[in-house]
């Protein structure tokens, strides 16, 4: 489907060559990736919950980690024009729910320009639904569309390919979140290159052990979740905050999940301080692939 990359925007495309990028001196592609719903542009915030209030903030939370590659839910266009505007070193790669051009809310790709280069033959967006190459479809009981965006990307100083999957799944339907966790297991498992790595990010409304998810951390997937796999145990890891910033809970529904064969370096929930970013917390974590 289109890519709301290849949409025109207030930002000059042409930002020059890309930047050499080392080599690891261990030959690993290592990564730092973060999955962030920003909250769409809703009217009925007002405030400091208001878009235009948050976006400064939400950019210094994006630089504060500075990703290699970022998965953010929720994005309507304005708000994807408006983080590309601050973010030029980035790349976007997504297109909208409602048509697959830009209505509706985003499942987006941010990655980093200077280092990765997009397989312009390999990605696009499908539709959670029995019809996922059709626009706007949605037939799992949920009344909203929902989406998976996804793209095969090369880190240019190894020549390492690894696939980026970035989805939101139904907030009330249990069943098209049990759907959903099938349709992208099966996706991942007939990706066109088996031995690239995966990366899988977003906020599935679900926590671990909710059927979906064992859909892709279960066999014969068996994808591992960065967090979970160092903190097993730590029963402060909510993810959606309902504007509190002091929230912590134990209902993480925003994930990060990676392939079975990734070592494990550092993960983490970023909580913000006081000042109101989204009503999610972002997830963080730094993954290397042998």
């Amino acid at each position: 489907m289109s890519a709301w990359s290849a949409v025109s925007c207030d930002r000059p495309r042409d930002l020059g060559p890309p930047k050499a990028v080392a080599v690891a001196a261990d030959g690993k592609l290592a990564l730092r990736l973060m999955s962030f719903n920003i909250r769409y542009e809703n009217p009925g915030d007002v405030g400091s919950r208001a878009w235009r209030q948050r976006i400064p903030a939400v950019v210094r939370t994006i630089r504060s980690e500075n990703p290699d590659v970022l998965g953010v839910q929720e994005a309507l266009h304005g708000q994807a024009a408006d983080l590309w505007a601050s973010l030029p070193d980035y790349e976007f790669f997504g297109s909208g729910r409602e048509d697959g051009g830009r209505a509706g809310e985003y499942s987006g790709v941010f990655y980093q320009r200077a280092r990765f280069e997009r397989d312009a033959s390999d990605g696009g967006t499908f539709w959670l639904s029995d019809t996922p190459e059709k626009p706007g479809s949605m037939t799992w009981g949920n009344e909203i569309p929902r989406v998976v965006t996804w793209l095969r990307l090369t880190d240019r100083a190894t020549a390492r390919s690894f696939y980026v999957f970035n989805t939101h799944w139904d907030h009330r339907h249990q069943g098209s979140r049990e759907k959903a966790g099938g349709l992208v297991a099966t996706r991942i498992a007939s990706r066109r290159h088996p031995g690239d790595p995966v990366v899988l990010l977003g906020d599935f409304n679900a926590v671990e052990t909710n059927p979906g998810v064992r859909r892709l951390t279960g066999p014969p997937l068996g994808l591992i979740d960065p967090f979970l796999h160092l903190y097993p145990n730590e029963p402060k890891r909510g993810t959606s905050n309902f504007w509190n910033a002091a929230h912590t809970g134990q209902w993480k529904i925003d994930h990060i999940l990676v392939s079975p064969e990734a070592e494990i370096r550092a993960a983490s929930i970023r909580r913000h301080d006081t000042a109101m970013v989204s009503d999610h917390f972002p997830v963080m974590a730094e993954v290397a692939f042998p």
